[in-house]
């Protein structure tokens, strides 16, 4: 949790509201990585990529 006070504070004050959507891209692939390699619609999802 502390990685992700620091970087909102760091967001906050520098100012870098376009981040924001850069960093929100890259969690929800990330997550639909983590949460499709175990299951059966595995083979669907890698084709997407």
């Amino acid at each position: 949790m502390d990685f992700l006070t620091d970087l909102w504070k760091f967001l906050r004050e520098r100012k870098k509201w376009w981040l924001l959507p850069i960093i929100a891209v890259l969690l929800l692939i990330g997550m639909l990585i983590v949460l499709a390699g175990g299951s059966a619609i595995a083979p669907f999802i890698y084709t997407l990529f």
